[in-house]
């Protein structure tokens, strides 16, 4: 148990009753939580439980979680009470269920102290317990958790913020928060995309000097780092303004599809941002943004690669069927971002063109 004292044993059941319309969804989800007092937090889905697994505490909490409700022992306030002593989890008779049972240490007087509760997992309601209970929904996977859970609730602050302060429905929040994301990220994208059109057209002149150097090693160095000072290249320059915000990107992705505030909300012929689109008309747009944000950056490039012809047919086509099956609030956050980033790459596809006419960068005199 962790703790070496007289045990209750605490049977918590075996799962929560479905409540969404798709149960295949909602059982991926199905899980206990427990907050261990010094390895913090462990989630276990409820279907992988397929022998018996005893782990050892102390635990702060134990939590049986859905898509977006959560049953939760808490242990007492005072002493050796505060902390669970051990947990037992074992394969049960229905489908996605597993049979959990918590100890907890008595008290000196043989008197038990905990606390039960049944909550939706509304981020605000359980900041009012201690013991980091806002974290029983852990978004995202395992690895991925320390970068995404500090992200969460910023991100769920300033959904609610809009929703309350602008008095509108979550399905305009989210296309209001969409074009916000890509004001903020402009002068990133931005800067990407003049770095990528640096660095292509610096792209013939390497390749000249790869080619006539290749036989000296020493001489294509220092030839390759005198072309990079004079023209202002750096082979990075246009991929780390796009990895910085990445972990908001991931962060939106798995709160869009968990978050409890999107659960019923109905925006136009949607009656619900949590459940997939009825009538899959997103997915397609979604689908179709993708498709006329990669064409727009195609067309302006000297010489397209075969490749990247082939994949702006093949993403847009996969990542509508990915899609068909998520929630339609994410979908209505990802098509409307990629709407709100049009102009920007239509700009900046003018700016290739023009620099196409101007005609290919010149060697500078290498002094030989």
């Amino acid at each position: 148990t962790g703790l070496g004292r007289a045990l209750l044993v605490t049977d918590m059941g075996t799962g929560l009753a479905y409540n969404e319309g798709r149960q295949a969804d909602e059982s991926r989800v199905m899980a206990y939580v427990t907050n261990h007092l010094r390895d913090g937090l462990e989630a276990e889905p409820l279907r992988s439980v397929d022998e018996p697994v005893v782990a050892e505490g102390p635990f702060l909490w134990s939590v049986f979680k859905s898509k977006y409700f959560l049953f939760a022992l808490m242990a007492g306030e005072g002493g050796d009470e505060r902390y669970l002593g051990g947990l037992r989890a074992e394969p049960a008779l229905g489908e996605d269920q597993a049979a959990v049972s918590v100890t907890q240490p008595l008290g000196s007087d043989g008197v038990v102290d905990y606390r039960l509760l049944m909550a939706p997992q509304d981020r605000d309601l359980l900041l009012n317990f201690e013991n980091d209970l806002e974290e029983a929904n852990p978004y995202g996977y395992r690895w991925m958790r320390p970068v995404v859970r500090p992200v969460v609730g910023v991100v769920l602050t300033i959904l609610n913020f809009l929703h309350e302060n602008l008095n509108v429905g979550y399905g305009w929040v989210l296309i209001i928060f969409g074009v916000m994301m890509r004001v903020v990220l402009f002068p990133l994208n931005q800067k990407a995309m003049r770095a990528q059109m640096r660095n292509m057209a610096v792209q013939p002149l390497l390749q000249e000097i790869q080619k006539k150097y290749k036989d000296q090693p020493e001489k294509l160095q220092k030839e390759m780092m005198k072309l990079y000072k004079d023209h202002g290249f750096n082979p990075l320059a246009g991929c780390l303004p796009m990895l910085l915000p990445w972990p908001v990107l991931i962060t939106l992705f798995f709160v869009f599809q968990n978050a409890i505030q999107l659960r019923g909300e109905s925006f136009l012929w949607m009656p619900n941002l949590s459940a997939a689109d009825p009538l899959y008309i997103l997915p397609v747009v979604l689908g179709l943004s993708m498709f006329l944000m990669q064409w727009i950056s195609l067309r302006s490039m000297p010489v397209p690669n075969p490749q990247m012809k082939m994949m702006m047919w093949l993403m847009p086509i996969m990542m509508t069927g990915i899609f068909f099956r998520f929630a339609s609030g994410l979908n209505l956050y990802y098509a409307t971002s990629n709407i709100a980033m049009l102009p920007q790459q239509w700009w900046i596809a003018q700016e290739r063109q023009k620099i196409r006419k101007k005609g290919p960068l010149k060697p500078e005199p290498s002094g030989d």
